[in-house]
């Protein structure tokens, strides 16, 4: 079966002979194009396709997050800014990470940034040169990679083990990856798109392999929230590291507050980099605009029963479709420790980027195919569960219906 093809009419794409395209660096023309998109691209004129593709919940923003940021506009707040972050809310960051994991923060380390994404641009503009490698456990968020290869870093897959129990870590094939041009490690934990969630061993290794060889970390735990098994919080690199480790902490809003749409981060850094960073901002954004800020500091002072709120549906999003699919008898599913996603693959189904089209059209539902995020995620499809019960059972009854319709397609 030939995977179908966008019903929308498309601008025209030039061909690779266009003179405007040889203008183009080539490490920048050869950036791919993000397999998550295309399928939402696909699927998002379709009417009653029901959207899991995407990594955010169906919850908007809280009024009161919202309303700070009107009372801001009102009071005029509309002029540039300090390209570092508003003080007030550099200050309540340092709050709010004391208060989660205990430890005294300082605001001079949090710098407030155009989206979790921007936060990662800038921790690898610093870490990485042309030519220079960056190690990424695989399957994984394939930004990351992409954001690496816009500067014209590598980025070096190290694909997780999958056994009976899920993903786990190879600290051995990292190591073993390690080159003379390598500069960093990135790690996502609990990670997206496996629900991996790193042990404290886990990230007293990575950190030991890091002190060795002279490499930043740059610490992905915008989940860290999400988090099912022992303990509120997932393990931290903060819980095991010393003052002078060179780890580069990247945060966003989106996730915990339902602030995907709004595009506001944070970097947390050793004070040291702070002209550099300073610079890497105004010379990108020119800073964050003050409204959006002072919805920032509302999360954080007032949005505590929310992120309770958002953890206990997904946790319970979690066991209704894992329960759900593991009763089809055509998947292979470990239930995730962390984040907000089910990775799973799909009995007779090899080829998941057609898979998931046809899904879009044949049960009105939209994943992500697994070919989106690296070595390790080929036979395996994500499905983003930070949802509301209705909804998940209509999908959990679609797609059940589906695979239990449906023999297996050689």
């Amino acid at each position: 079966m030939t995977a179908p093809s966008p019903s929308t009419p498309q601008r025209a794409v030039p061909s690779a002979a266009d003179p405007c395209l040889d203008r183009v660096r080539a490490h920048v023309r050869a950036l791919p194009e993000s397999g998550i998109v295309e399928v939402m691209n696909y699927g998002r004129a379709r009417g009653g396709v029901i959207p899991m593709w995407a990594g955010e919940g169906d919850l908007p923003t809280p009024a009161f997050i919202s309303h700070a940021a009107a009372r801001s506009l009102e009071a005029g707040e509309t002029f540039y800014t300090w390209q570092r972050g508003l003080p007030e809310l550099r200050a309540a960051l340092a709050r709010y990470i004391a208060r989660l994991y205990g430890v005294a923060e300082a605001p001079e380390r949090f710098f407030v940034t155009g989206s979790g994404m921007q936060a990662i641009q800038i921790a690898f503009t610093m870490a990485l040169g042309a030519g220079e490698e960056l190690l990424l456990p695989s399957p994984t968020w394939p930004n990351a990679a992409a954001a690496a290869l816009k500067i014209g870093a590598v980025p070096v897959p190290v694909p997780f083990d999958y056994g009976p129990t899920g993903f786990t870590f190879d600290h051995d094939r990292l190591e073993r990856a390690v080159t003379p041009r390598t500069r960093a490690i990135f790690v996502n934990s609990p990670a997206n798109p496996t629900g991996f969630v790193a042990s404290h061993d886990d990230l007293r290794a990575i950190l030991a392999l890091a002190r060795r060889h002279g490499l930043w970390i740059v610490a992905d735990e915008i989940y860290g929230r999400f988090h099912y098994g022992e303990g509120a919080l997932a393990p931290s690199f903060r819980d095991v590291m010393e003052d002078d480790d060179h780890i580069l902490f990247v945060q966003t809003f989106s996730k915990n507050w339902a602030m995907t749409g709004w595009r506001i981060g944070w970097l947390e850094a050793p004070p040291a980099l702070g002209q550099v960073i300073e610079n890497l901002i105004q010379y990108s954004t020119s800073g964050v605009a003050a409204f959006m800020q002072r919805a920032a500091i509302a999360a954080l002072e007032q949005g505590e029963p929310f992120v309770a709120e958002q953890v206990a549906r997904a946790k319970a999003g979690r066991d209704l479709m894992c329960a759900a699919l593991a009763a089809t008898g055509r998947v292979d599913l470990v239930p995730p420790a962390g984040a907000f996603y089910l990775f799973f693959g799909v009995a007779g189904e090899p080829d998941v980027r057609r898979l998931a089209l046809r899904l879009v059209d044949e049960a009105q539902v939209g994943l992500a195919p697994g070919t989106a995020f690296g070595p390790g995620g080929e036979r395996f499809l994500r499905l983003c569960f930070a949802r509301g019960e209705t909804q998940l059972a209509d999908v959990a009854q679609r797609l059940s219906g589906w695979l239990t319709a449906r023999r297996e397609v050689p």
